[in-house]
């Protein structure tokens, strides 16, 4: 039996799915927020939406049945739109977005076109009873997605490294590696690596570095 300590430990990695936290419901937690009534977590309700629906399948009708008053319920929906909005203004398109505005009625349409003018413009808004400054929303949204692009290019990083790290030993022994790396990075060789590079290691590198058997690989790789 794995304990939770190396699912920590191996979430700490990167590898976070490899067990799923089955107690978590998405839907129910942004019932939650909604319940919550608190301003910071509503202006933050368009990070946690995206969130929700592309990493748990977000479901609005589960989310309505946590939410049992009318005013909760309005106030959802508005929170929806107000969304909706946000994404529209960042020219943003995500499948299950464009499924919701498809079921929106011609009085919501009226509202997003609001809440849309009122992001457009930087004009104060009200959600519930609750205030809404453009300028928290844009610096809520783009701290998120600043931090999430930043992952992606750390994830594709590390995914071009280890890429590059079996492709070189497919090719070069572990000494022919090493000084191959030392070489790119115009590290100093020794007088012996020096020979045993021009030797056995560049003879490779110029191999690779022809264009012909560059397309040809690229060709092959094709069947």
């Amino acid at each position: 039996m794995v304990n939770n300590k190396l699912f920590e430990n191996l979430d700490r990695l990167g590898f976070s799915l490899m067990e799923p936290k089955e107690d978590f419901n998405a839907d129910k937690t942004l019932a939650e927020v909604v319940k919550s009534k608190d301003t910071r977590l509503w202006e933050a309700f368009p990070v946690l939406l995206a969130n929700a629906a592309h990493e748990y399948s977000f479901d609005k009708d589960q989310v309505l049945k946590n939410l049992t008053t009318r005013e909760d319920q309005e106030s959802f929906q508005d929170l929806l739109l107000l969304s909706l909005a946000l994404y529209q203004y960042y020219h943003l398109s995500f499948v299950w977005s464009n499924q919701l505005k498809k079921q929106l009625s011609d009085q919501d349409l009226v509202q997003l076109r609001k809440f849309r003018n009122n992001i457009a413009h930087s004009d104060v808004f009200y959600v519930g009873k609750k205030r809404f400054i453009p300028d928290r929303l844009f610096e809520i949204f783009n701290n998120y997605f600043k931090k999430d692009s930043e992952k992606t290019k750390q994830l594709k990083e590390k995914y071009e490294d280890l890429s590059l790290e079996y492709a070189l030993s497919q090719l070069f022994s572990p000494k022919q590696k090493e000084l191959f790396k030392k070489k790119i990075k115009g590290e100093p060789l020794n007088k012996t690596e020096r020979e045993y590079y021009s030797r056995a290691v560049k003879k490779k590198v110029s191999a690779l570095a022809n264009p012909d058997l560059h397309r040809l690989a690229q060709k092959l790789m094709q069947y």
